[in-house]
């Protein structure tokens, strides 16, 4: 199984647009593709000493690396691309890949 781990900082005076954008159309639109088979939303609730905004951890389920590779050729850039024009300058977001051991 492989979790595709996105973590994006928001600031705090677009989360409340963010989020419920993220429940209403980014989440699902990703779950559309086929790609995955469920996802995961956390908030996190430490912080770095000067941190600003808020932290969330959105894991997507895949069965394999095949699911994931479909879902980053032929989805991802547009979805990434629409997430980034919608709150440009707003967040910052990375990736991680994990792998069940």
């Amino acid at each position: 199984m492989i979790i595709y781990n996105v973590t994006v900082n928001v600031e705090e005076d677009i989360h409340d647009e963010w989020i419920e954008w993220m429940k209403t159309k980014h989440i699902p639109d990703v779950m559309n593709t086929g790609c995955f088979k469920t996802y995961r939303m956390f908030r996190l609730i430490t912080r770095q000493q000067g941190e600003t905004g808020i932290t969330y951890a959105i894991q997507y389920e895949a069965d394999s690396w095949d699911d994931y590779d479909r879902y980053r050729q032929q989805y991802a850039p547009a979805l990434q691309k629409e997430h980034a024009e919608k709150f440009e300058g707003k967040f910052y977001a990375f990736r991680t890949l994990l792998e069940t051991v």
